[in-house]
């Protein structure tokens, strides 16, 4: 064996140690009479308890890559936990089913948020969690779900959306939100029209909510998404740089509010 081909098996073998501290769950819990999937991921490396973060999946369910975030998670040492809003793990990757879904969670709020409160109750029920340290993310539809989750006063320190639905608080719901808000948004996002986004901030000034909106210039929808640009629909595209830019603005709030 050469000393080259030895070196490259102890790197390998390295990096298999790593990895294998992070470990992942599926988590079948209830809402009312829905079965619902979730996906847990924590370091088992970390001892003791440590924050919990919700993540919330695209209008796509969750899917590969709500599942790849919740680990990334899990490896800067939070316990993280994917939500399923759909319930019974549905997932599609055609965009009218999609928009079917989503439209039929939408069109109930009250039983959107008990649905993203089922999934946050799952969270601070694991033992590695540290209930008085709390955040909740989601992407696209799952960024107006952590919204709305917000909304209904659920005891979270922050909420970050990542290319989110907009969807605009009453005055006395954004008076119940007690997370800081992260908005990323993408400055071409077609999606979300400038509208949308004026109302969604007037809200929470008039409420003196604490938030930061960042737009980020060239950024369309789905900008954290690396397989965006193979949907095929228009307004859809990854970016690079929108995307390792909005992910450490995450890190920097979860690291004053959640300590970590």
């Amino acid at each position: 064996m050469s000393i080259r081909f030895a070196f490259t098996l102890l790197l390998l073998f390295l990096a298999n140690l790593v990895h294998a501290d992070i470990q992942t769950k599926t988590i079948t819990y209830q809402d009312g009479d829905v079965e619902c999937h979730g996906y847990l991921a924590w370091d088992d490396a970390v001892e003791g308890k440590r924050p919990g973060v919700l993540v919330v999946h695209e209008w796509w369910g969750l899917n590969d890559y709500s599942r790849s975030r919740t680990e990334q998670l899990a490896e800067l040492g939070y316990l993280a936990f994917a939500a399923d809003i759909y319930g019974e793990g549905r997932t599609t990757e055609h965009p009218a089913d999609a928009g079917k879904m989503a439209g039929e969670v939408r069109a109930n709020v009250d039983q959107w948020r008990k649905r993203a409160q089922a999934a946050l109750d799952v969270l601070k029920s694991q033992p590695q969690c540290d209930t008085s340290k709390l955040a909740a993310i989601g992407y696209c539809f799952g960024g107006a779900t952590a919204l709305q989750l917000a909304y209904s006063g659920a005891d979270l320190d922050a909420v970050v959306t990542f290319h989110g639905a907009l969807p605009a608080a009453t005055l006395e719901e954004a008076k119940q939100i007690q997370a800081e808000l992260l908005i990323n948004h993408g400055a071409d996002d077609t999606f979300v029209d400038a509208d949308a986004v004026a109302k969604f901030k007037k809200v929470l000034d008039d409420a003196g909510v604490v938030y930061e909106f960042i737009a980020y210039p060239g950024a369309v929808h789905s900008f954290t998404v690396p397989s965006a640009d193979t949907v095929g629909m228009p307004g859809i595209k990854y970016n690079k740089e929108a995307d390792e830019k909005s992910w450490q603005a995450m890190r920097e709030l979860f690291e004053r509010k959640l300590g970590k």
